[in-house]
């Protein structure tokens, strides 16, 4: 059986189900316990504990394991509750060109991670989860105050459109998709309402996100990719920002095996953060 891109075999998984039957196991321990075990580990070496987590979670959807009751009711996303800190400012309509010390700050404090995640939840269409896999959150800010905020994470296992572009086989995207990162959250305050910003920033978060990750993770991305919903957005401000527009999905989710579950339709863009991308996707 495969979850999130792993093969699990037979022995395996009845691995997993004696340790779950452990006293007073909890689902984290399982996920990090079977992590050792198992050696699924991230490219800088620490464990694939997310991952895990969601494949013991999908494994038991699908009644080839019992995983340990869970410990909160409220599950990994909780509730965020809204505060003053995250409250409408007033409206910020001058252009671009006219803001001051306009700068990327990252993510790196507790305190700073419950800001974004109050600010995504609030204010972005999608709202707030959490990021999959290896990651970096940025507030965008100048001298008038927050502007923006970023959030990059794992990529997408498979889309025929970014797959096709690259020239990947199954087994290159398996061994190479770390080195695709995914835009998944970009969002402007609603009140911020300031000419050519978006293509702006995304120029300034490109020219430092593969640095930022090396420092984090230890190794350099070569690619950022991210999904626009159509019939939400037309990828404008990408597009100004030397974005290349690759093409649509099909409307299905990752996990429609069956071909049969309908999603909004989103248009797929991609940036390069290396001239030799491809070559360090296939070779």
């Amino acid at each position: 059986m495969k979850y999130c891109g792993r093969e699990f075999s037979d022995a395996e998984l009845e691995r997993i189900r004696y340790l779950a039957l452990e006293p007073k196991m909890t689902r984290n321990a399982l996920s990090k316990k079977v992590c050792q075990e198992f050696g699924w580990r991230k490219h800088d070496g620490g464990l694939k504990d997310m991952s895990c987590r969601v494949a013991l979670l999908r494994m038991q959807a699908d009644e080839l394991v019992q995983l340990p009751a869970a410990r909160h009711r409220k599950g990994i996303l909780g509730h965020i509750r809204n505060t003053e800190q995250t409250e409408p400012q007033a409206l910020l309509s001058s252009p671009v060109k006219e803001l001051q010390g306009i700068h990327l700050e990252l993510v790196s404090t507790k305190s700073d991670s419950r800001l974004w995640n109050e600010y995504i939840d609030r204010y972005h269409y999608l709202g707030y989860k959490p990021l999959p896999g290896a990651q970096l959150r940025y507030f965008a800010r100048s001298d008038e105050g927050l502007l923006a905020l970023f959030g990059f994470g794992a990529a997408a296992w498979k889309t025929a459109p970014r797959d096709n572009f690259i020239g990947w086989t199954p087994t290159m995207r398996e061994t190479r998709l770390h080195l695709v990162v995914n835009n998944a959250r970009f969002l402007i305050l609603p009140w911020i309402q300031s000419k050519h910003l978006a293509s702006k920033l995304l120029g300034l978060v490109v020219r430092r996100l593969a640095k930022d990750w090396y420092n984090r993770y230890g190794y350099y991305p070569v690619l950022l990719e991210t999904f626009v919903q159509k019939n939400l957005f037309e990828g404008t401000c990408y597009r100004a920002a030397n974005w290349l527009y690759l093409g649509d999905t099909r409307g299905r989710g990752k996990l429609d095996s069956n071909h049969t579950s309908s999603i909004p339709i989103k248009s797929v863009w991609i940036f390069p953060l290396s001239r030799h991308f491809r070559k360090s996707l296939t070779t």
